[in-house]
């Protein structure tokens, strides 16, 4: 019986992408577009976007912004769901 076996040349379909999430108390991230830390204030419903960056379908990265930061960016890792 013959089996089938994944090519070694296989490319991997995964790309960039972002979400919205919010600020949780003892985050220590700082944002990417402006160098400012993205941190937590209880009165202030903050949101952060997280993105998980692929470099030629490898996972290389995660990167945070304030969501402020990433809209004036131009959302550069797409659209945050």
């Amino acid at each position: 019986m013959a089996t089938k076996t994944a090519s070694t040349s296989t490319k991997s379909n995964w790309r960039s992408r972002a979400v919205i999430r919010p600020i949780e108390a003892g985050s220590s991230a700082e944002c990417v577009a402006c160098g400012e830390r993205v941190k937590f204030q209880a009165k202030i419903k903050a949101q952060q976007v997280i993105c998980n960056v692929y470099v030629r379908g490898r996972w290389d990265r995660v990167e945070h912004f304030h969501l402020a930061c990433y809209n004036t960016a131009g959302e550069p890792h797409g659209h945050a769901a």
